[in-house]
């Protein structure tokens, strides 16, 4: 019985190394969590090259890559580097900020249901976007900043309405539910008041995609994921001691409130700002974060996994969108509802399995 407990903690510690740096410091690398990056990494550089290379004008991940390294022809260089590459870039982007944003949500609500998508800030961002559409008419660039503008709004408003003494995790998903339900309400009422162009218009930006895009999405996305990211990144040990509790969290020289209101700030703005660039892409921050812990096998927000997961996973269903259905291509959006719907329902009857709800 010893020696197998003994065998038990070697294998519990031996993802955990201390790597010791030429300058004397050192720090604890979680071996399985970096490969799995490293295999999510892979598999988004993998899909985008695939990307690339679809469409009309087909082309073989060679070609793409030497087009890529700026010997392709004329004709090629033009296909990728103006009309394809923007699209993948800004999956990439918008799928890595879904992803860390659903982790930090998930993380301070301590609830694998506390997404935005849950919690009503996507919902916000289209509330924002469609009064821009139906009120005012406006074009791509004020429609964004509507959603963005619509995402912060309503970050700032569950936090306000949650606020008692601090924030509770419990007491912020009921709220993001009542706030989610709301909003719903609101899009809807936006679509009734409006004209025929304009509600087409509107359902089109609901269902989420990324056709069309350039590198106009491309520069705002990347400035601020390269902003935002870091800061996320250089709170994880922060959020990770908030997951044992407040008090606890207190008690180790955390500043709770103060961390809590900039990563929920943070990831508002990341969300919205996806939201922008892409629709309201539904359930990748839900699922990214949760797939990324169970690939990792690691207790934490995995905010560097669920970045990569988030990105991956919304390549892979543009993927699936643009070849699996034929000649009738899909939205991205529909395919991660579809996915995202079914992933939901098997983790509510996994939850309730485990007594958790």
């Amino acid at each position: 019985m010893k020696a197998t407990t003994t065998k038990e903690t070697a294998r519990a510690v031996r993802p955990a190394r201390a790597v010791r740096t030429v300058g004397g410091y050192s720090f604890r690398m979680n071996v399985r969590a970096a490969l799995v990056v490293l295999l999510l990494a892979v598999v988004a550089a993998g899909a985008a090259i695939v990307l690339i290379g679809s469409g009309d004008f087909s082309m073989t991940p060679g070609e793409v890559l030497t087009t890529l390294f700026g010997h392709g022809t004329f004709q090629q260089e033009f296909i990728v580097t103006d009309l394809r590459l923007p699209r993948v870039l800004v999956g990439l982007l918008v799928g890595g900020a879904l992803g860390a944003g659903g982790a930090v949500f998930q993380t301070i609500s301590r609830n694998p249901l506390g997404s935005p998508d849950v919690l009503g800030f996507g919902q916000g961002a289209t509330v924002g976007a469609l009064t821009v559409i139906v009120l005012f008419g406006g074009d791509a660039k004020e429609v964004a900043a509507g959603a963005v503008v619509g995402g912060l709004l309503t970050g700032l408003a569950v936090y306000l309405l949650a606020w008692k003494r601090g924030v509770h995790g419990f007491r912020l998903v009921l709220v993001g539910i009542g706030a989610a339900a709301m909003l719903t309400a609101a899009t809807h009422y936006l679509i009734t008041k409006a004209n025929l162009v304009d509600a087409t218009r509107a359902v089109v930006w609901m269902t989420g995609s990324l056709d069309g895009r350039d590198w106009a999405q491309v520069w705002p996305l990347l400035v601020v994921c390269a902003v935002l990211l870091p800061l996320v990144y250089g709170h994880g040990p922060a959020l990770r001691v908030m997951e044992m509790g407040d008090d606890a969290a207190y008690a180790l020289g955390v500043r709770v409130e103060r961390t809590r209101l900039l990563l929920m700030g943070a990831a508002v703005l990341l969300v919205a700002v996806a939201t922008a660039a892409a629709g309201p892409i539904a359930f990748v921050s839900l699922s990214a974060p949760q797939l990324a812990r169970r690939l990792t096998r690691s207790t934490g927000p995995n905010l560097v996994a669920a970045t990569f997961m988030g990105a991956a996973l919304l390549l892979v269903a543009d993927w699936i969108a643009l070849d699996a259905f034929g000649d009738r291509q899909l939205p991205v959006g529909v395919v991660t509802g579809v996915l995202g719907g079914c992933y939901l329902v098997w983790l509510l009857v996994t939850e309730r399995k485990a007594g958790r709800i």
